[in-house]
């Protein structure tokens, strides 16, 4: 299985942290946020993995290399002007082959992905949006869902009083390659604002995988964030010294 890893952000509400960083490559106990997730997808066995960059893309390329220090493979796309998140997914359309991740990975996970693709096979949607509740919801991709998961409405950053529940887009998405027609080819792209919405409408069948008491997802969007996750991982490797 292959996975992509959404590494072009700039970050600009983590200034001055993401000056001459990229957002993933901001430390948290001593990694990158980037690397996190490059061990979490070695841990579960997905040694091919594409990242596309954008602001100060060689800070990752003299980081990771071709990942053969870290126990993967990376395909590096750089973007000249950002694809959003669906067209990058388009321009790597060769790079994917059956069913692939795609992980934003501006934030920590921790996730059974076993699980995780199992009910994806289990509900054999187009697509399957990881989910977790957030009571804020105004910075989020937000789905509704029926009673058996099926994704029925999703809206980006919905406007106040526009919320159509808590479940937010976690940044992690398992796709078939079929999704792949569904994005353009000549314009940037989003899988929250156009694609999914698109889908929806389409009526393909897209599913929410809602977090475990037992999964975890940090979202680090700003100063405060990065302290807080910080704080957490901190304690976290002084209670396994």
């Amino acid at each position: 299985m292959k996975a992509l890893l959404l590494a072009a952000g700039e970050g600009t509400r983590l200034r001055p942290l993401t000056e001459r960083l990229p957002k993933p490559m901001i430390p948290i106990a001593g990694k990158p946020i980037l690397e996190h997730n490059v061990n979490f997808l070695a841990r579960w066995g997905i040694r091919e993995i594409a990242m596309n960059l954008h602001h100060c893309p060689e800070v990752v390329i003299n980081h990771f290399g071709d990942g053969s220090g870290f126990g993967v493979d990376i395909t590096y796309s750089y973007e000249p002007e950002l694809l959003g998140t669906a067209g990058t997914v388009k321009k790597l359309e060769r790079f994917f082959e059956g069913t692939f991740l795609v992980i934003y990975s501006d934030n920590l996970i921790d996730i059974d992905l076993n699980r995780l693709l199992l009910f994806h096979h289990e509900h054999q949607g187009i697509a399957t949006i990881v989910l977790h509740y957030r009571d804020d919801v105004s910075q989020s991709g937000v789905a509704a869902l029926d009673g058996h998961d099926r994704i029925t409405n999703f809206i980006e950053k919905p406007k106040p009083g526009l919320a159509i529940s808590h479940w937010v887009n976690a940044g992690v998405l398992v796709l078939e390659r079929d999704v792949l027609k569904y994005i353009p080819c000549s314009t940037p792209s989003d899988f929250g604002r156009e694609i999914f919405p698109s889908l929806l409408k389409q009526k393909k069948r897209l599913y929410g995988y809602r977090l475990g008491e037992d999964e975890e997802i940090w979202w680090i969007d700003r100063i405060e964030d990065h302290e807080r996750v910080q704080e957490i991982f901190s304690k976290r490797l002084t209670n396994n010294e």
